[in-house]
């Protein structure tokens, strides 16, 4: 649902009623990962996506009925099912939909009656609770109830950082401390996954399963050396929902006219400016001065952070010659080889704008596990769920 945040929350802020259907769980070849969202206000407007066009006809009729009556749904669409298969999910896989009306208790605009006498539901008011978070930039997690007592499907946590938390999973205080805790992990990690807990973890009874919706800020990429090549990279960044910094030491170079696109410019040599920096396992770094006094220094540290991705552009004779450099100065095999270089797949790219997109395809490629090669004729995978672990706790019956 997050992944629609945004627009949702202008909706919440209208006072509009909709209903919004989440992908809970996948199995197979499913077009749409867990966290994709679907959404329809009562005036039939539709935004977001769950199946890519496969079931979305299907799933706007379960909003529309969900609006009336005021209950949330799961529902499951898949190959083997003749229904599903009729409106169209032939992609061989199977996705699980959580379907639920949000009404809450945001004032609706001055005239308009709509919803009056219909009564709050707490569980929409956390959902706007972490709409609001993930419009501002917060860090928060969501754990909606997607299996279960069937009088908690839906129920919602929303958990921050710290462990304090809105909402309840239904009067159950020892599964919701639960929930916050293993909810808090994934957030730390800024991940959406399915959590499991098996009947005697959840206090309820009754083994549960949720689905956690991570919001974080964008991860950054930093791309170092202000030459026509790193303007290209800013805009592919930004398009790939970074947050974006270039860093140079020569003012002349580094400016707003040359990378209007970034959300920053810094004037600093580069390995002064990576010392001064806090960053995540998320972040990458691309590193395209070819220099050696700018990226020995540079890579060094690099190196050694526990960041996702470093990349060094160059001629294959400049990597061999950059490996020695960092060897001398006390990097490890280890070390030395994390480094991406020369930096991107090989697509045969000439112009800043293809190169950029050969750096953007390795990242991607190395984020979530693909291989780079191509799909035609391949018999790996088409999508690799290496950001979705699934946490289990207790057994399950």
């Amino acid at each position: 649902m997050l992944d629609i945040a945004e627009e949702l929350h202008r909706w919440v802020e209208q006072g509009r009623e909709f209903a919004v259907a989440t992908v809970v769980a996948t199995n197979g070849s499913a077009p749409r990962q867990p966290g994709a969202a679907l959404a329809v206000d009562a005036d039939g407007t539709a935004i977001g996506s769950v199946s890519g066009g496969c079931v979305e006809g299907a799933v706007y009729e379960l909003c529309q009925e969900a609006l009336r009556t005021g209950e949330p749904v799961l529902e499951r669409f898949g190959y083997s099912d003749e229904d599903a298969f009729a409106v169209g999910l032939t992609c061989g896989g199977i996705i699980d939909i959580l379907v639920q009306p949000v009404r809450t208790s945001v004032p609706r605009p001055a005239g308009d009656s709509g919803g009056a006498g219909k009564p709050v539901d707490s569980t929409a008011d956390t959902l706007a609770a972490a709409l609001a978070a993930s419009t501002s930039g917060e860090a928060a997690a969501l754990a909606r109830v997607v299996q279960g007592p069937a009088e908690l499907l839906g129920r919602a946590l929303l958990v921050r950082p710290d462990g304090g938390h809105t909402g309840t999973l239904g009067g159950h205080p020892g599964l919701d401390h639960t929930v916050v805790e293993e909810t808090r992990a994934l957030l730390d990690a800024g991940r959406t996954a399915t959590l499991e807990i098996g009947a005697e973890g959840s206090r309820c009874g009754s083994p549960v399963v949720l689905l956690v919706e991570s919001s974080v800020p964008a991860p950054r990429m930093i791309v170092f050396g202000a030459i026509d090549f790193a303007s290209a990279l800013v805009k592919v960044g930004k398009f790939l929902n970074y947050h974006v910094t270039v860093c140079d030491a020569r003012p002349v170079f580094a400016t707003r006219t040359r990378f209007p696109d970034a959300d920053e410019i810094v004037v600093d040599w580069p390995h002064r400016y990576l010392d001064s920096q806090e960053l995540d396992s998320r972040t990458v770094l691309c590193v395209l001065t070819h220099d050696a006094k700018f990226d020995v220094p540079l890579l060094e540290r690099a190196l050694r952070l526990p960041v996702a991705y470093v990349g060094a552009m160059g001629s294959r004779r400049t990597h061999l010659d950059r490996q020695q450099r960092l060897r001398d100065i006390g990097l490890s095999e280890l070390e030395v080889n994390r480094l991406r270089s020369p930096i991107g797949l090989d697509l045969g790219a000439r112009t800043p704008e293809e190169t950029a997109l050969s750096i953007a395809a390795e990242i991607v490629a190395n984020r979530r596990g693909g291989t780079g090669a191509p799909l035609t004729g391949a018999h790996t995978p088409i999508h690799h769920d290496t950001t979705r672990p699934v946490g289990r706790i207790g057994s399950v019956a």
